[in-house]
């Protein structure tokens, strides 16, 4: 967890922009296979949400902002 968090602190925010694209572009795609048959990694789509929590609240931070 330590080393996701330090990873995207020292990410630019055109890096974080192009993660955050990647993340939601895995999610939708695992929402529509996931959509006629069960996954067989059920935690999976709780990771990604997760995932794109931590770019977004970097991305909004008010120490980004200053900088």
């Amino acid at each position: 967890m330590k080393n996701k968090k330090e990873n995207l602190k020292s990410m630019t925010d055109e890096e974080l922009r192009k993660k955050l694209s990647e993340l939601q572009e895995r999610k939708r795609a695992l929402q529509f296979k996931t959509e006629g048959a069960k996954s067989k990694n059920v935690k999976e789509s709780k990771n990604l949400r997760k995932e794109i929590a931590r770019v977004l609240t970097e991305l909004n931070s008010p120490k980004r902002k200053k900088k």
